[in-house]
């Protein structure tokens, strides 16, 4: 199959992806606003926060996030081979041995729950709120063997390109979420949006994906076998994962970390305006990311390097637009804060607290972005040691430098700080990749990115006096001003931006206007 014809197949899963990861990130922002509306900035909302510490952990000690880019090469093979049977097999040696011990774990983390909170977040010393976070934590912590089997089926179903299925796995999650806090809130407070993760996780990523892979013929063996040479091969590529300390992770885990050692409501405070730079990191490097993986695994299964960079090199160019986009966020923070959150217990401080902090998380936005990208380019060649211990040690060798930016700056430290971080390991693990497969195109992946800095810094600066000239007499705290002003600075920056493409023959923004137009008339004609 030609480069073009991937790029095709892609852009279709992508487009899928994308609207799903769209649709998540919408519906997990009203996941937000409901926490956001029910607990504020308060206590009870760090607690919910550190409830998700352990079952975190768990879940990266089992490499559950990772399922689909460790199993999707060894299941692929075998559908390449006609050998469905035997990769069914291996499915099932997978989902019994580690299932298992996942739910050994569980049990365990349940019980010494106490300890682990106190281990992992060693800030709190609220009593109540110490009491809270380790009810939710056993809550929550079940969840994870749904991920866990989830992940599996969807490997299944990415492996045969069937993608809208496990699209909707994070919709009905998120889904799950809102409707346990709505209900269960008033009633219980911030545990009933715990309770919401439990239920969002059953429904979602397990109920749902074994349908989806019942529909392709899915095949279950009650065997164990450790001894299986692809059950030590799914090991061997999950063990860096299970040691490492990824992007995500990372930040997850030292928010909240670092948070507990700061004032009541800092970790929430992150947290919110964390999640509203994942919807665009996500938008952009996890739809693609994901879409992107099975091709990229096929063209390693052709030991295709050049080609294999040339898709990569097309698809980070295509990534670092979300540059200039960040900038945008940077500017209207107030607003967007606003819209997103203002309302019932989120109050007018809580804003200025959250959308104080959204810059320096939006600073590392692009890096997000294209780590979905960097990080599977070794992933498709099966190389997951070495891309665990970059990240590893780039994470530890950034502590001391978020642990610095927080006493200086407290939350809006540990954001830039966890930015930093995050930055310094695509760029390693980029450059690594480079050397390793002799990427020639390289060149022109760092070229885009120094054009994209002064673009963005004019198109940035242009609309930042804009937006402080409409806001010395449009009312930016309230809805309707919020709104007026994001409209206006938001058609500014897509005029700005087209310019921009149009003057410096910038054929990714080209393509990127183009196909938003042509969506755009798809939907008219329906």
């Amino acid at each position: 199959m030609t480069n073009k014809n991937y790029l095709k197949k892609i852009g279709l899963a992508s487009f899928i992806m994308m609207a799903s990861v769209f649709a998540s990130r919408v519906i997990g922002i009203f996941r937000e606003i409901t926490i956001a509306g029910i607990g504020g900035i308060q206590a009870g909302v760090d607690a919910y926060q550190i409830g998700f510490i352990i079952p975190d952990i768990l879940n990266h000690i089992v490499a559950s996030g990772f399922l689909s880019i460790t199993f999707i090469p060894i299941f692929t093979h075998y559908l390449s081979l006609n050998q469905e049977d035997e990769g069914y097999k291996i499915f099932s040696t997978i989902l019994n041995g580690l299932g298992s011990l996942l739910l050994i774990f569980i049990l365990i983390t349940m019980i010494w729950a106490p300890t682990f909170v106190q281990l992992f977040a060693p800030g709190i010393d609220d009593p109540v709120t110490f009491a809270l976070a380790v009810k939710m934590t056993r809550i929550i912590i079940p969840a994870q063997f749904f991920f866990f089997t989830g992940g599996l089926l969807m490997a299944i179903q990415f492996s045969n390109e069937k993608f809208f299925i496990p699209a909707l796995a994070p919709l009905i999650y998120n889904l799950g979420i809102i409707l346990g806090g709505a209900i269960l809130g008033p009633i219980i407070g911030m545990e009933g949006f715990a309770w919401g993760v439990l239920l969002g996780a059953f429904f979602g990523n397990f109920a749902l994906q074994y349908f989806g892979a019942k529909k392709l013929g899915i095949k279950y063996y009650p065997i164990i076998d450790f001894t299986h040479p692809d059950f030590v091969k799914y090991i061997k590529l999950s063990l860096p994962f299970m040691i490492g300390l990824t992007m995500t992770f990372s930040t997850e885990f030292l928010l909240r970390f670092f948070g507990s050692f700061l004032g009541e409501g800092s970790i929430a405070s992150m947290n919110y305006a964390l999640r509203v730079m994942f919807i665009v990191a996500g938008l952009f490097g996890q739809a693609i990311g994901v879409a992107a993986y099975p091709f990229m695994a096929k063209l390693a299964q052709k030991d295709d390097l050049t080609e294999f960079n040339e898709l990569l090199n097309k698809i980070l160019k295509f990534l670092l637009l979300v540059i200039p986009i960040s900038v945008l966020f940077i500017v209207l923070s107030p607003e967007i804060i606003t819209l997103i959150y203002q309302r019932w217990k989120f109050d007018a401080q809580a804003t200025l607290i959250t959308a104080g902090i959204l810059p320096y998380f939006m600073i590392g936005a692009f890096a997000f972005s294209a780590q979905n990208i960097v990080s599977r380019g070794y992933y498709a060649v099966q190389n997951t040691l070495f891309p665990a211990i970059v990240a590893t040690l780039c994470v530890l060798f950034s502590l001391p430098i978020i642990y610095g930016c927080m006493k200086s700056f407290g939350a809006k430290g540990v954001a830039f700080g966890l930015s930093l971080s995050v930055i310094l390991q695509v760029g390693v693990l980029f450059e690594c990749w480079n050397k390793k497969s002799l990427n020639t195109g390289k060149q022109g992946v760092y070229l885009f990115f120094l054009k994209m800095i002064p673009i963005s810094i004019a198109v940035g600066t242009l609309i930042f006096f804009t937006a402080t000239w409409l806001r010395s007499f449009i009312e930016s705290s309230t809805h309707f001003g919020s709104l007026i002003i994001s409209c206006l600075i938001g058609s500014e920056f897509i005029l700005l931006f087209f310019l921009a493409g149009f003057c410096f023959k910038i054929p990714e923004i080209h393509s990127l206007y183009d196909n938003i137009y042509q969506k755009i008339l798809q939907w008219m004609k329906k």
